[in-house]
C-alpha cells in the first residue's frame, strides 16, 4: 500500500472518531459552533473517503483506454474535496446567523471543552502527518486533505476559544460570532483549493521554477541551435514535457537522437515524475504548418 493511501485512510478513520465526539457533545451543549464543527468532520470524511477511491485510481499504470494514465482524478477530488469545504463553510454561516437571530442557551460547556481540546489535539497531529505526506509524494490530494484540517485547527481553535469566552462571560452568542468567524475563513481558503485544482485540470503550464530548470537544461546543449513550441502540464504527480529541437540540417539522424535523449534523461533527473517528448528538426520551423490540405 502506498504512503497516499495510507494517509487518507488515516485521515478518514480521525474523522469518523471527530464525527461523534462532536455531535454527541453538540447536541447535548446546544453549540452552534460545535455543531458545525460536527458537520464539518463529516463532509471531512466524505472527502477523505473519495480522495482514497481519486488516489487507488490514480495510481493505475496507462493502458490502452488511459494512455497518460488517471493522475488528472487526483485534480477532480481536489476540485470535489474543495466544493465541500466550500459548502461547510456556508453552512456555518448560515448557523451561525441563524442563531444571532433567534438566540439559544449554551449547557454542559465543560463537556464541550474537553471534546474541543481532544479534537484540537487529534487534527493537529493529524495535519503534521499529512503535511509530512504530501511534502514526501508530491501530491495534490494530500495537499489538499492537509489543508483542510489546517482550517480545522483554526476552527476547533475557535470554538475552545469561544467556549472559554461564554463559560467566562456567559454570554452565548460570542458562540454565534466565532461560528461567522470560522465558516468565512473555511469559504475563503475553499477557493483557492478550488483555483489549484481547476487549473491543473485546464493543463496549466508547470510553475516558473520548474520552467526555468528546463530551459536551462536546453539552453546548455551547444549541438541544439534552438527550440520552440516547449509545452508542460502536470497529472497527478507527473509531469509532462513536449519541446521541438533545432539541429543543423547536416547532423547524423543517429546522432540527433543521442543528443535528444540525453536531454530527456537530464529532465527526467528533475525532483519529481517526468515524461519528456522531443521532435528533431533540421532547421527552425516555428510558425508553420506541418502538414497541408
Amino acid at each position: 500500500m502506498s504512503i497516499q493511501r495510507k494517509a487518507t485512510i488515516v485521515s478518514s478513520s480521525v474523522a469518523c472518531v471527530l464525527i461523534v465526539v462532536k455531535f454527541i457533545a453538540g447536541i447535548l451543549s446546544g453549540s452552534v459552533a460545535i455543531l458545525a464543527s460536527a458537520i464539518d468532520s463529516l463532509l471531512d470524511l466524505s472527502a477523505s473517503l473519495f480522495n482514497l477511491y481519486a488516489i487507488t485510481k490514480a495510481e493505475k499504470p496507462a493502458d490502452l483506454k488511459f494512455n497518460y494514465g488517471r493522475g488528472k482524478i487526483e485534480s477532480l477530488a481536489a476540485v470535489i474535496e474543495g466544493s465541500v469545504i466550500l459548502v461547510s463553510g456556508i453552512f456555518i454561516l448560515y448557523q451561525s446567523f441563524k442563531k444571532i437571530i433567534f438566540g439559544s442557551e449554551l449547557a454542559r460547556i465543560d463537556l464541550s471543552l474537553y471534546v474541543m481540546i481532544f479534537s484540537l489535539i487529534l487534527t493537529t497531529a493529524l495535519v503534521l502527518y499529512l503535511s509530512y505526506v504530501a511534502k514526501k509524494s508530491k501530491n495534490l490530494v494530500i495537499k489538499a486533505d492537509a489543508l483542510h484540517y489546517k482550517t480545522d485547527i483554526l476552527s476547533n481553535a475557535a470554538v475552545l476559544m469561544a467556549l472559554l469566552l461564554v463559560k467566562v462571560t456567559g454570554f452565548s452568542s460570542i458562540d454565534a460570532l466565532f461560528g461567522i468567524a470560522i465558516g468565512l475563513y473555511v469559504v475563503y481558503s475553499a477557493f483557492g483549493l478550488l483555483k489549484e485544482g481547476v487549473l491543473v485540470l485546464l493543463d496549466r503550464a508547470l510553475d516558473d521554477e520548474k520552467l526555468n530548470a528546463i530551459k536551462e537544461i536546453l539552453d546548455s546543449e551547444k549541438q541544439v541551435e534552438s527550440y520552440h513550441d516547449l509545452k508542460t502540464r502536470q497529472s497527478g504527480n507527473t509531469n509532462f514535457v513536449e519541446v521541438h529541437l533545432v539541429f543543423n540540417s547536416r547532423i547524423l539522424l543517429r546522432d540527433a537522437h543521442d543528443i535528444a535523449d540525453s536531454i530527456e534523461c537530464k529532465i527526467q533527473s528533475l525532483e519529481g515524475n517526468w515524461i519528456v517528448i522531443t521532435h528533431l528538426d533540421p532547421y527552425d520551423d516555428e510558425g508553420s504548418q506541418a502538414c497541408s490540405i
